[in-house]
């Protein structure tokens, strides 16, 4: 059906382009006979000129089928110009035949000078359409080769992404079975729900595969998840506290984005030592951005500048997902103040989950 309705639109497209050209061409004869000073009747012109742009408009199809039939192109050019040199004469023959029939040209065709001149004009208009169905499928072809490298490059991102939250998946996993290992000789109870809980988090990577946005109410739901491991296994070393925008909840950010930042918090800030240690987490829309921040009190890194600091796997791993989905429209800072513990700020494009393609 659809391609019935396309065909239709061509015949359609054909029938007026073919009007266009013989309304112009009709109008300049008729406004050239007047300035010659000739009686000129429009009308009169009209019906000569406009049959033989019909009859153009039902040959275009053959043209086209023996373009792409003898393509002008570097291999062979030369035999499928002399092959378009022959079909130009048969179709402008055909034309002329057509024509005759049709509008009472039969008169004329004995008279070798109007002929020699029709057939003259009609390789040029030929020509014209031949040049004109190239241009049109050079242009299809360049589409859809744009079209097919916008594909790939899609997949080549999709597939850059998975692979970078398949690393990530491991790292914490690992980490997480380490902590459970250890605590299991001591409090088994906190143990087992710690393996309850990271049961929890697996089922809930796993179905979210595939997906590489999340709103940050989900982000933080898994978060907390996370965090309720990290809390059974430091007791009361570690203190949790956040302050979330609540007009942030709906925001868009990358599946699992959070974790790692937090993990490197608690490993580097409160972890390494045995007094009581906070991680404060915070989000807040700021104009089109969402900034969020992860802030612990740790004592920070002694005599370091910002940008001498080394990235983990984890943060490495964020920043590369980040690159591939925002390009240059994020940050990911790092700051570290001796006594005044590190914080991590993100800032992403502030996009709605309604408006969101994922």
């Amino acid at each position: 059906m659809k391609s019935t309705k396309h065909n239709w639109l061509k015949w359609v497209g054909l029938f007026l382009a073919a009007t266009f050209l013989g309304v112009l061409f009709a109008s300049q004869a008729y406004l050239s006979y007047l300035y010659r000073g000739y009686e000129a009747n429009f009308a009169a012109s009209l019906r000569f000129v406009l049959p033989s742009w019909y009859v153009w408009a039902l040959l275009v199809p053959v043209i086209v089928w023996l373009g792409r039939r003898f393509p002008i192109a570097r291999v062979h050019w030369l035999k499928n110009c002399a092959a378009h040199l022959a079909a130009g004469v048969a179709v402008s023959l055909s034309q002329m035949a057509v024509l005759a029939g049709v509008t009472g040209w039969i008169e004329l065709l004995p008279h070798r000078a109007f002929t020699l001149v029709q057939i003259n004009s009609n390789l040029v208009t030929y020509f014209a359409i031949l040049g004109l169905s190239h241009a049109f499928d050079y242009y299809r072809k360049f589409r859809e080769k744009e079209v097919r490298t916008s594909q790939l490059e899609t997949r080549l991102v999709q597939a850059e992404l998975q692979v970078l939250k398949m690393q990530l998946q491991p790292h914490f996993l690992f980490n997480t079975l380490h902590a459970i290992s250890a605590l299991m000789h001591k409090d088994v109870e906190a143990a087992d729900r710690m393996m309850a809980r990271l049961s929890d988090l697996l089922r809930l990577t796993l179905d979210n595969t595939g997906v590489h946005e999340v709103t940050l109410k989900k982000e933080l739901e898994f978060l907390e998840g996370y965090l309720e491991i990290e809390q059974t296994r430091f007791q009361d070393r570690l203190t949790v506290t956040t302050n979330i925008g609540p007009e942030t909840l709906d925001a868009c950010v990358p599946n699992l984005i959070l974790q790692p930042l937090v993990e490197n918090a608690i490993r580097h800030g409160i972890e390494p030592f045995r007094k009581r240690g906070q991680i404060e987490i915070s989000a807040r829309r700021d104009n089109g951005s969402l900034h969020v921040e992860i802030h612990d009190s740790g004592p920070g890194i002694k005599n370091s500048a910002n940008s001498d600091m080394k990235e983990g796997i984890g943060l490495a791993n964020t920043r590369a997902r980040l690159t591939q989905l925002y390009a240059e429209n994020f940050s990911l800072d790092l700051c570290s103040q001796a006594a005044d513990g590190f914080t991590v700020t993100l800032n992403l494009p502030f996009t709605p989950s309604n408006q969101s393609s994922n």
